[in-house]
This record gives C-alpha cells, sequence and structure tokens, in this order.
C-alpha cells in the first residue's frame, strides 16, 4: 500500500463516523450537524521570555453542543494543528455519549515544547493561553471545561483554574472550570490514574464474556495473558502496572520514545518507570532485551496490545504484520481506518479508543460534580454506612458468644466491613460501574445486529444514536 493512500486522523474519524451512520436511518441533515465541527478558535499570542517575544499558536475546538458545557483536554505538542484537534473534539463527543457523561465535545491544544521551557517560563506561557480562551468562554464552568492530555497535568490545570478565578472573581463554582486538577485545589482522588484504570476495567468487562473472549481466539482470563504497552506515559503506565499487579497480566514489551523492552517472562513496571524517568528512556535498562526499533515490538506475539501514545501507530504499512489478537486503544486514534480495515478481514478484535480511555473524561465528570456541589463524595455517608455496619458486626460477634466459639468470622472481615467508602473507592465504583454499563451497551448492539461486526462500529452506533436523540429533543 503506498504512504499516500494513508488516510490522517481527521479522515479516519470521519471514515469510521461514515460507516457507522450508513447502518443508520437518519435525516441528511441531522446526519452532518452530527457530523460537522461547530466551531475552532485559534489563537496567536506572544509571551516575553528570555529577552524577546515569543510567539505561540493555540487551538480550542467545539464539535457538539448537544449537551453542555463541552468538555475535552488541551494537550502542548510540537505536532498539534487544527484537523488533529477537531478530530479529537469530534472522538469527546462520541465518547461523552457512550458513557453517559452529561457533556459535549470539545478539544484544545497549544503548538508548544512544554521540555524546552523552564516551570516559570511554561506558568507564564499556560496562564497566557487561558486569558485568550476564559474571555471568550472556551473556560468556564457551565460552557467548556477543559481536561489535561498529552503534555499537560495537574499542574497545568491548576495554573488555569487559578487564571480563571483571577478573571472571575465571583464565581463560586470557578473551581469547576477544568478537571484534572490537584486534590489540593479542588481535584478529585483517582483523577491521575483514570483513564489507565478505565482500560483496566474494559479488558475486565471484556473477559467477563466467553463468546467475546473466543471472538478473540483467546480463552480464560488476564491472568498470564502477554502484554505489549505502546507509551509509558500516564495511561500506558498506570494500565500496565494495574494489569501486572492486580490481574496477574504478563507485560513482555514496553515501547518508549527511544526504542523498546522486550521480556518474554514480563518486565517489572514500576521498575521500568522510575528508570525512565531517572535516565529519560528505556535504554540500558537491565533484565530486558532492548531494541532500538520501537515499532518492530508492536509486532511481537502477545494476546494484548496496548497502543497508549500517539494516533496512527498502527497503519496499513504495519497492520498485515501486527500479531496480537486484542488491541485495546488506550490513546486517541492509534489505529488508521485503512488499518482498522486490515485487522478486521484478519479477525483482529480491537476494544476502539472512544470507550477504551473514556476513564478520564468519566472521573473529570465526577471531579466537575464535586466541584459544583462543594463537598467531597463520601463527607455526609461515611460514618453512617460504618455505624450500620458495627450493628451487623455486633450481632455477629454476639452469636459467636452465644455457640461458644464454634464459628467464628474470617480474619480481616471486621476491618474490611467497617470501613466505609473513601473517595478513591467511591471514585473507582463510579468509573468500575460506567465501564461495565458502557461496554454492554456496545456488546448488545455488537452482538444483536448481523451488519456490526465490530465494537468501533458498535461504539459508534450507540454514539451517535444518543446525540441524535439529544438534539431532536431540542426541537432539531
Amino acid at each position: 500500500m503506498s504512504a499516500a493512500r494513508e488516510p490522517s486522523f481527521r479522515e479516519s474519524v470521519d471514515l469510521m463516523f461514515n460507516r457507522a451512520v450508513a447502518l443508520m436511518d437518519l435525516p441528511p441533515g441531522l446526519e452532518e450537524k452530527i457530523r460537522v465541527c461547530n466551531a475552532t478558535y485559534t489563537v496567536r499570542f506572544g509571551v516575553r521570555l528570555r529577552g524577546q517575544i515569543h510567539t505561540f499558536t493555540g487551538y480550542r475546538s467545539v464539535h457538539s453542543e448537544h449537551m453542555e458545557p463541552v468538555k475535552g483536554g488541551i494537550r502542548f505538542a510540537t505536532a498539534v494543528h487544527q484537523d488533529e484537534v477537531e478530530a479529537l473534539a469530534a472522538l469527546m463527543t462520541y465518547k461523552c455519549a457512550l458513557v453517559e457523561a452529561p457533556f459535549g465535545g470539545s478539544k484544545g491544544g497549544l503548538r508548544i515544547d512544554p521540555r524546552a521551557w523552564e516551570e516559570h517560563e511554561l506558568e507564564q506561557i499556560t496562564r497566557r493561553f487561558a486569558y485568550e480562551l476564559i474571555k471568550r468562554d472556551l473556560i468556564h464552568p457551565a460552557q467548556n471545561v477543559p481536561a489535561p492530555d498529552m503534555g499537560t497535568g495537574e499542574r497545568e490545570m491548576a495554573w488555569m483554574a487559578d487564571q480563571y478565578a483571577r478573571m472571575n472573581t465571583t464565581d463560586i463554582n470557578s473551581r469547576a472550570c477544568v478537571t484534572g486538577k490537584p486534590p489540593n485545589a479542588g481535584g478529585i482522588a483517582g483523577r491521575v490514574e483514570a483513564t489507565g484504570r478505565g482500560v483496566q476495567y474494559a479488558l475486565r468487562e471484556f473477559f467477563r464474556y466467553p463468546d467475546d473472549i473466543a471472538k478473540a481466539g483467546l480463552s480464560g482470563t488476564l491472568d498470564g495473558k502477554r502484554v505489549i504497552v505502546q507509551g509509558l506515559g500516564n495511561v500506558g503506565y498506570h494500565a500496565a502496572l494495574f494489569l501486572r499487579e492486580e490481574d496477574g497480566a504478563r507485560v513482555t514489551g514496553i515501547i518508549e520514545r527511544d526504542g523498546a523492552l522486550f521480556n518474554p517472562d514480563g518486565l517489572d513496571v514500576r521498575a521500568v518507570h522510575e528508570w525512565i524517568a531517572k535516565h529519560g528512556g528505556v535504554r540500558d535498562f537491565p533484565d530486558a532485551i532492548h531494541s532500538a526499533d520501537g515499532a518492530a515490538v508492536l509486532e511481537e506475539e502477545c494476546d494484548i496490545l496496548i497502543p497508549a501514545a500517539l494516533e496512527g501507530v498502527i497503519s496499513m504499512e504495519n497492520a498485515p504484520r501486527i500479531k496480537a489478537p486484542l488491541i485495546i486503544e488506550a490513546a486517541n486514534g492509534p489505529i488508521t481506518a485503512g488499518a482498522d480495515d486490515i485487522l478486521r478481514a484478519k479477525g483482529t478484535v480491537i476494544i476502539p479508543d472512544m470507550y477504551a480511555n473514556a476513564g478520564g473524561v468519566t472521573v473529570s465528570y465526577f471531579e466537575w460534580v464535586k466541584n459544583l456541589s462543594h463537598i467531597r463524595f463520601g463527607r455526609m455517608q461515611r460514618r453512617q454506612e460504618e455505624a450500620r455496619h458495627e450493628l451487623i458486626v455486633q450481632e455477629l460477634e454476639r452469636l459467636d458468644r452465644y455457640l461458644g466459639g464454634a464459628w467464628s468470622m474470617s480474619p480481616d472481615f471486621k476491618a474490611k466491613y467497617l470501613r466505609g467508602a473513601d473517595e478513591l473507592e467511591l471514585v473507582r465504583s463510579g468509573l468500575d460501574d460506567t465501564m461495565r454499563t458502557a461496554y454492554q451497551s456496545m456488546r448488545e448492539v455488537w452482538h444483536g445486529r448481523p451488519d456490526v461486526q465490530d465494537l468501533r462500529t458498535a461504539a459508534y452506533l450507540v454514539s451517535i444514536t444518543r446525540v441524535a436523540s439529544s438534539y431532536r429533543a431540542k426541537g432539531l
């Protein structure tokens, strides 16, 4: 296949949308309304740094306002461009609809290499970008709520939230203007791990259905499954860590910027992560084979492949050589539309990005609700739960005494049962429920319609149907 025929990320999203709407009976006008991006704001602003003015280009795209506020991350990367931001905004619309988060879709980006600037310089740049967006209501608790994405994190979100508060001094809900903030600045427990945790919950739900496991040519549980992860950033790291430490999966390959590590017996994900933080890459990590050509490790034998970095890493060129029977898209758009056709023809099961990485926006939703309610989850009911559980434990202990010690509670039962759920447990519970329910809605279409052969088409069908229903309810 020639490289010229490879669809771009934006084209891939449109092609996959078209594939789904071809199976629906939407009026052409409504189909077009859902497809198009409502608005994209481009800003070019100057910041005086290092003795001169540097000009930066940023974007904020709003794909759909069928629900408000609109939601979507802001990425800092040198490759940011308008088409990418608009494609990501479209994905956010469908993602929010799929997991039933009450948001429209948006996305933002700033064309910058964050590693090229000192922290105080990056703060000046971020605050100025935020200022440009805030004054146009493109950061606003009721209209447009950004979150972290590639190249941004808690620190940048805290700067943006503070900038909003400085410009809107009487807005009691100012903390709800962005999500992904640090816990001491209005954030929520479990937000940093949320996308990776969502990948884990998605795989757990997939492995609850023998029919689905069989479609991927696999059997059994996650225990012992060979996993290759591409990108050990926030998402890839947490997904790999939880699968290894909690589900018994064997992480045999980790692909990073400077090559890849491979060990058929499994890699210590924590140790690799610490090594990258200390040395800036995976090179020279002990207890593993290092390959300078990281992309080649995508093609190694494994049970589950997790692309968790950039879009388009699996293309028409390398798709025929991908051996993984199950791919879960932790990144946005890691498989091009052309590669998707090749993989589906081979029988590869793909758990799509729209669903697989929705953990981030789900927990962002919880954070937004927390900020609007001005109370942390669990504060009202936790001790009351403990008091009710204490009554049951006291009765069990009385029964134990009555039976003269012939019966007793299991070790640790009392301590575990008495403890009421804290915010982190409640967030994980809500995320698990969200991922399970969303998978079931996709699965119903996947198995229930003979014209739907894959989970991605099923996901688009569920999402577009929900967006269309919202527009109809508005009178469109």
